[in-house]
């Protein structure tokens, strides 16, 4: 066989679909999306959140390609799915948090979760969602101290509680709602701004780059869920903490959710719960990240159940003999 139709017959890893939208056109058009909740980062919490945005954005791709020369393997910085993961990783962490710890996330990202399972659409886990957890296990502290924004019009003090920290404690006095939806909160540089989010989400969605599913289904159960349990606020659920960001940047991962629509939905509702089990009844007043480390972990499962439904594997029962 000659070698230009053996070439045709090489398949790569998923996804398959022909068309001129490529690994980097969709992660640049991802990076787009995070514009607006950069700029309310930036704006909130000084030039630590652009520093941080770009230290963890370089040293994860430096990271891959690092990886990728010792391994001799073709190198794929340039498809911006290690940028990406930098800027998610500095979207999830405070600005005041060491860079040098950030970069050991990054590291986390990279090498662990995702080359050394085979690189891009190989891990079993989000990269950047996995950095914030071991971040936040390894360095408790610095990963729960907080700047004040800019916006809170706090003058007393240079740190101080996330909303979510501050209904975990049951004290302290609790920021409107109107804040949270523009931003005017303590939090992780990405995630403060719910509208910020918003308009990156509905972009992507716009754009075809993410199915609204998991979204809708993410935010919509944590909703519900709020409505019916007594003393909760639906629309403080909403805005506080990562829910946001999780929901549509996270959890829409091609590699690490369900292909299927029934299984986008599973995952989204599954996320869901274990976000709001998390923060109402959990030690962690946060539990977004958790959650969707794992259904990531579920989504094989969630493949073969929704696969199976839907293909009827075996065609019926086998005939008797």
């Amino acid at each position: 066989m000659e070698k230009q139709y053996y070439d045709n017959l090489v398949v790569s890893s998923a996804p398959h679909a022909v068309s001129n939208v490529d690994t980097a056109k969709v992660m640049q058009t991802v990076l787009i999306a995070l514009i607006p909740a950069f700029a309310v980062g930036c704006y909130q919490f000084g030039y630590r959140a652009a520093v941080m945005t770009v230290v963890c954005a370089a040293a994860c791709m430096i990271f891959e390609f690092l990886f990728n020369k010792l391994m001799k393997r073709k190198n794929t910085v340039m498809d911006m799915s290690a940028a990406l993961t930098g800027v998610l990783i500095a979207f999830n962490v405070p600005a005041s948090l060491p860079y040098w710890m950030a970069i050991i996330g990054c590291f986390v990202a990279i090498v662990i979760v995702k080359q050394l399972f085979g690189g891009i659409g190989q891990n079993l886990v989000n990269p950047a969602v996995t950095a914030r957890i071991v971040l936040f296990i390894s360095f408790a502290t610095e990963m729960t101290t907080w700047p004040v924004p800019r916006g809170a019009g706090v003058v007393d003090g240079t740190t101080g509680p996330t909303p979510l920290g501050i209904l975990s404690e049951g004290g302290g006095q609790m920021p409107s709602n109107l804040d949270l939806f523009l931003g005017n909160v303590g939090g992780c540089i990405g995630e403060v701004s719910a509208l910020a989010l918003l308009i990156g989400g509905i972009f992507l969605i716009w754009r075809g780059i993410i199915s609204p599913i998991i979204p809708v289904c993410f935010l919509g159960t944590v909703f519900v869920l709020a409505l019916i349990i007594p003393g909760q606020d639906p629309i403080f659920h909403l805005c506080a903490g990562g829910l946001m960001l999780g929901a549509f940047f996270c959890a829409t991962d091609y590699v690490t959710s369900p292909i299927l629509p029934m299984g986008k939905v599973i995952f989204g509702i599954g996320c869901g719960i274990l976000t709001f089990v998390i923060r109402v009844y959990g030690a962690y007043p946060e539990g977004v990240s958790f959650a969707i480390l794992l259904m990531n972990i579920l989504t094989p499962h969630i493949d073969n159940f929704c696969t199976n439904r839907a293909y009827k594997k075996g065609g019926g029962k086998k005939d008797e003999k």
